[in-house]
């Protein structure tokens, strides 16, 4: 598949699957059509082959923006370069963005492991923005007494 970058879209593509779906793959490669009943008994597909590629988030981002939905936009992006990361992972991160859940400083931490281990810089600024929102309206944790956090 061509990268999805190098693919303009215009809001009448969507959906995707009935207008554009020569773009669309599974993560292991497969085209849409692929994805049958009939593929999905005789095992011809693997349950890698049922998630949705980061290529696919990408372009539906762009659908957004063509549409003039940036804050969907970004979500799509956010989601697209969180399908690296592993849901243990992910089920961690949505547990200590919750309020009162981290200090600043494991926010930070978190943030910057997002970009450094994930390359996810999209969900990194999300973090960070959220620990200054946190910061503002003191729902940040404390640090235990004792702690370096």
């Amino acid at each position: 598949m061509s990268t999805s970058q190098d693919t303009r879209l215009a809001a009448g593509d969507y959906p995707l699957s009935v207008n554009r779906p020569e773009l669309l793959r599974t993560p292991t490669g497969k085209p849409i059509t692929a994805l049958t009943m009939d593929a999905v008994l005789s095992g011809e597909l693997s349950a890698e082959d049922l998630r949705i590629a980061p290529e696919t988030l990408e372009l539906q981002a762009q659908l957004a923006d063509a549409s003039n939905r940036p804050q969907l936009a970004m979500n799509f992006r956010r989601a697209a370069e969180m399908c690296a990361i592993p849901d243990a992972e992910v089920l961690g991160m949505y547990n200590a963005l919750r309020p009162r859940a981290s200090t600043a400083d494991q926010l930070a931490s978190m943030a910057d492991r997002l970009e450094g281990t994930w390359s996810a810089p999209v969900c990194a600024a999300l973090v960070r923005e959220a620990a200054e929102v946190y910061a503002r309206r003191d729902l940040l944790a404390r640090p235990a007494a004792g702690s370096e956090d």
